[in-house]
C-alpha cells in the first residue's frame, strides 16, 4: 500500500497546475527557439526553388511558388563546381585529421597532474584566444613559408585550436582519472598504449564534437583561401567558388539592366549556392548527433 502511495505521489505532482504551466512554458521556448534556426532555412530553400519574377517581387516566403531548378542548374553547370567540391572534401578531410591529431597530442599530457609546468603551457595557449597577429602578419608568414597558392595554406594555420583544445582538456580531466592511467602503467602499457587502446575509446564523444566543429570551421570558410589561392583556380575550395559565382553573376545582372537577356537574379543564385554549400553538412549531422550532444554535457562537467 505505501510502495503503491509513493509511486502515485509524483503523477500528482506532476499535475500541478504550476508544473503544467512549467511545462507549456519550457516547450513554448524551444518551439520559438527552433522556429528561429527552421524558418530561415525553409525561407532561404524556397527562394532557391522559386521563379526570378517571384522572388524580386518579395512574394516568396516559406514555399517555392513557380517551382524550378534552375538555379541549381545553374550553379552546376559549371564543370569546375564538381573540381571545386572535391577540393574541399579532401581539404576538410586533412584538416579534421590533422586538428585532431595536434588536440589529442597536446591536450592528453596538459590534462595529467605530473606534467610540471603544465599551467603555464595552458596559459600561453590561451592567450591566443584573446590576441593575435591579424590578417596582415598571417599573409606575411604564410608567403615566406611558400605556401600561397597551394593546399598547405589552408589546412595547416588554422589546424590547431586553442578553443578546442581547452575542451578536450576539460573532458579529459573530468572523465579520465589518473588511477585509471597508472592501473595500466602497472601492467606494463606505454603512454601511446594507454592514449591509444584507453584515452580515446574512452573520449569518443569529445572527438566527434571536435572533429564537427573542425570540419564545419573548414567547409564554411572562404576568407583565407580568398587571401591565398588567387591564381590556381584548381585549387579553389567549394565555398571561394560559390563567392566567385555570385560576384560574376551580380555584376551580369547589373550590366544587363537594359539589354534582353536571360539572367539568374543574384538573390535567388546566393540561396542556391548556401543550400548547396550546406547539404553535405546535413546529410553528415545526424550520423554523429548523438556524439555530438554527448561531448558537449561531457565538456561542460567542470572547468
Amino acid at each position: 500500500m505505501t510502495s503503491a502511495v509513493r509511486a502515485a505521489k509524483p503523477s500528482r505532482v506532476r499535475g500541478k497546475p504550476g508544473a503544467v504551466a512549467a511545462d507549456i512554458a519550457i516547450h513554448a521556448v524551444l518551439a520559438l527557439a527552433s522556429l528561429t534556426c527552421v524558418v530561415p532555412f525553409l525561407h532561404v530553400l524556397a527562394k532557391s526553388l522559386s521563379e526570378e519574377a517571384f522572388v524580386i517581387a518579395k512574394r516568396v516566403f516559406l514555399w517555392p511558388k513557380g517551382l524550378t531548378l534552375s538555379a541549381y542548374a545553374k550553379v552546376f553547370y559549371d564543370r569546375s563546381i564538381s573540381r571545386s567540391m572535391g577540393v574541399s572534401i579532401l581539404t576538410t578531410a586533412l584538416f579534421t585529421a590533422l586538428g585532431l591529431f595536434l588536440t589529442v597530442c597536446a591536450a592528453y599530457p596538459l590534462s595529467r597532474k605530473r606534467l610540471r609546468g603544465r599551467g603555464a603551457f595552458t596559459f600561453m595557449i590561451l592567450v591566443t584566444l584573446y590576441f593575435s597577429g591579424g590578417i596582415i602578419p598571417d599573409y606575411l608568414l604564410v608567403n615566406q613559408l611558400g605556401m600561397l597558392e597551394s593546399l598547405s595554406s589552408i589546412v595547416l594555420p588554422l589546424a590547431f585550436s586553442a578553443y578546442n583544445l581547452l575542451i578536450m582538456k576539460t573532458s579529459l580531466q573530468s572523465s579520465f582519472p589518473d588511477s585509471l592511467e597508472e592501473s595500466a602503467r602497472i601492467e606494463g602499457a606505454g603512454y601511446l598504449r594507454v592514449l591509444w587502446s584507453i584515452v580515446l575509446p574512452l573520449s569518443k564523444p569529445i572527438l566527434m564534437t571536435i572533429a564537427l566543429f573542425l570540419a564545419v570551421g573548414r567547409w564554411n570558410a572562404y576568407q583565407d583561401a580568398l587571401f591565398y589561392i588567387k591564381q590556381r583556380s584548381d585549387l579553389r575550395p567549394m565555398q571561394l567558388k560559390l563567392y566567385y559565382l555570385i560576384v560574376a553573376a551580380t555584376e551580369s545582372f547589373q550590366a544587363s539592366e537594359t539589354v534582353v537577356a536571360v539572367r539568374t537574379n543574384p538573390e535567388v543564385l546566393k540561396a542556391a549556392c548556401v543550400m548547396a554549400a550546406t547539404a553535405p553538412i546535413l546529410c553528415v549531422y545526424p550520423f554523429i548527433q548523438k556524439y555530438f550532444a554527448q561531448g558537449v554535457m561531457i565538456g561542460a562537467v567542470k572547468g
